[in-house]
């Protein structure tokens, strides 16, 4: 991208924590996807979500990472839900924290929702502690 959108700073800001936060192969990823239709929205989350909400300096990115994960579980984001597992290798939350969040969803979300997100992190753990087996 030759022209960075919006406020240049906090774009720039927002494209380092979420690299730091996902990973340089999903955000990659989500670069080459984007087309003349979604660059604006592309644009706007790594700025307002990534430039913002996860530069602001109150949360630790481990506590961020738990209270989105709880946020995605409690409104039943199922892909989201498996990105930010995965990104929990980079924010330092733990799989005993995202067991705490969780508990939390099937308090004061509903046992569904939360049975859905444990399921889901099962799946993404088991992927994960496979991909760490094969190297």
């Amino acid at each position: 991208m030759d022209e960075v959108p919006g406020d240049a700073a906090r774009y720039r800001k927002g494209l380092a924590v979420r690299r730091s936060v996902l990973g340089d192969r999903h955000v990659d990823r989500a670069e080459i996807a984007a087309t003349d239709f979604d660059q604006p929205f592309q644009e706007l989350i790594t700025e307002a979500a990534w430039g913002t909400v996860w530069a602001r300096p109150g949360f630790t990115k481990r506590e961020r990472s738990i209270v989105t994960l709880a946020l995605l579980a409690a409104l039943g984001h199922d892909e989201e839900i498996a990105m930010h597992v995965r990104a929990t290798a980079n924010t330092g939350a733990s799989r005993d924290d995202i067991c705490e969040a969780f508990l939390h969803v099937a308090i004061y979300a509903g046992v569904p929702a939360a049975n859905r997100a444990f399921r889901i992190a099962k799946d993404v753990f088991s992927e994960m502690d496979g991909a760490r087996n094969a190297r």
